[in-house]
């Protein structure tokens, strides 16, 4: 587990205690279902939920000699029931359950658990996104392809597509934990050959699970796949906006920026610096929970009906992937909600160019004049090239050539520099992304 990125309310879920915890629910679940039916006295199924209860040391303890966890758990259990006077109830304890039943029915307690917080953090980087799209909806910006100057976009625009992906890693995840929320208690391999089906919807009912309709000795690994899958988006989301950040941070670029504090330093030995640090663990921490979704997917082919070759590997994957998932949303939100945004520097890099950004207006007005395209994209490349190189004025090339001027008036020619025109459809976006 990794221990330094873990916010208490995760760490709380993945500790020992309350995954005992969800396992001795399973089994509290499943005594009074089976007591409703008449399987197990109605007197033990009440004595177990008053009185059963463990400690973890004593639960490690015991596993250090049986070597098996639940094994060790269900006898620490029976040892407080001993305690407490009620040993002869202790023997309906785990009654007619395999060690999955309990473990995967339990491991999806957890995982909505943690989905909970995770949708909760999503929701969070969603509505700061949203706040600052529409601080930012008209402040220019070029935009930029292949890491060149493109066209005019506002930095609106780039927030406003940040949380439209949001959006729908909160559809993803909110949908995977749906699709996570089940529970099984058909025996060794799903054949319900000790309890019946009837008992097993009883016991997800009692525990807000649905009933898998059909298992092997476990709950099908594609639902958990699906689930880190999921995660795996939402900090790809972290990633993508903590590189944009980076980007625009780079000395040359500034125009926007992480936040710095007051007394923070960059470095150890250039005291000027002001690095983006809090993005680039965000970048890093973001392939950690990539990477997981690979063993997540090596997880869906088991032996037959089970072997345990999952279930180390879940034990690590599963808490890293949303206490990762948990930290990393954390993180991007602060960042978003204290980026330091520079207007006048976007616009100033925007102009450095000297119009040579409204390139694709000219062609397009040059063919609707009657200009052949492909003529029209060797004169305004003519003129592009040469201010590229020269860092010369492209506008006023454009403007002042005879050809140009002969098809296109000098009004229409102004219009083709225009950022009113060539960002006259934001508010139609941000309308589609953000409603009326």
């Amino acid at each position: 587990m990794i221990a330094r990125y873990t916010r208490p309310e995760m760490g709380n879920i993945w500790s020992d205690r309350n995954k005992f915890q969800q396992w001795l629910e399973v089994e509290l679940a499943a005594s009074e279902a089976l007591a409703e039916l008449g399987v197990v006295p109605a007197e033990a199924a009440r004595l177990l939920r008053a009185h059963a209860g463990f400690e973890v040391a004593r639960i490690l303890e015991i596993e250090r000699e049986v070597k098996h966890d639940v094994i060790a758990f269900t006898t620490a259990v029976a040892e407080t029931m001993a305690a407490a006077g009620f040993a002869e109830a202790s023997r309906w304890l785990h009654y007619g359950l395999t060690s999955n039943d309990v473990v995967d029915t339990a491991q999806a307690l957890l995982m909505q658990q943690a989905a909970a917080i995770v949708i909760r953090d999503l929701e969070a980087l969603r509505a700061v996104l949203k706040r600052r799209a529409l601080e930012f909806q008209h402040t220019v910006q070029i935009g930029r392809t292949h890491g060149v100057h493109a066209e005019p976009i506002t930095f609106g625009l780039k927030l406003a597509i940040w949380y439209q992906e949001s959006e729908r890693n909160l559809v993803r995840l909110r949908a995977a934990a749906e699709d996570v929320r089940v529970g099984k208690t058909s025996g060794a391999v799903g054949t319900f050959a000790h309890i019946g089906p009837e008992v097993e919807e009883r016991i997800c009912a009692r525990l807000n699970l649905k009933p898998a309709p059909v298992a092997s000795q476990v709950i099908q690994r594609d639902r958990h796949a699906n689930f880190v899958c999921a995660l795996a988006l939402a900090a790809a989301l972290c990633e993508k906006i903590a590189l944009e950040v980076r980007h625009l941070q780079r000395t040359e670029v500034r125009e926007a920026e992480e936040y710095f504090a007051r007394g923070q330093k960059g470095s150890s030995a250039m005291p000027h610096k002001r690095n983006p640090i809090t993005c680039e663990q965000i970048c890093g921490l973001a392939r950690v929970v990539r990477a997981n979704v690979q063993p997540a997917f090596e997880d869906v082919a088991l032996w037959h009906e089970r072997d345990i070759s999952h279930s180390s590997v879940e034990r690590v994957i599963l808490p890293d992937s949303t206490i990762l998932a948990d930290y990393l949303l954390e993180k991007t939100t602060k960042l978003v909600d204290q980026l330091l945004v520079y207007p006048e520097r976007m616009r100033r890099n925007l102009e450095m160019t000297r119009g040579l950004v409204f390139s694709g207006q000219v062609l397009l007005d040059l063919a609707a004049a009657g200009m052949l395209r492909e003529q029209a994209y060797r004169l305004v490349q003519s003129h592009a090239m040469r201010a590229w190189e020269e860092e010369g004025d492209f506008r006023a090339a454009i403007e002042n050539d005879p050809e140009i001027r002969a098809l296109v008036p000098p009004e229409k020619i102004a219009e083709a520099f225009s950022l009113d025109r060539q960002l006259r459809n934001v508010d139609a976006i941000f309308a589609r992304v953000f409603g009326k």
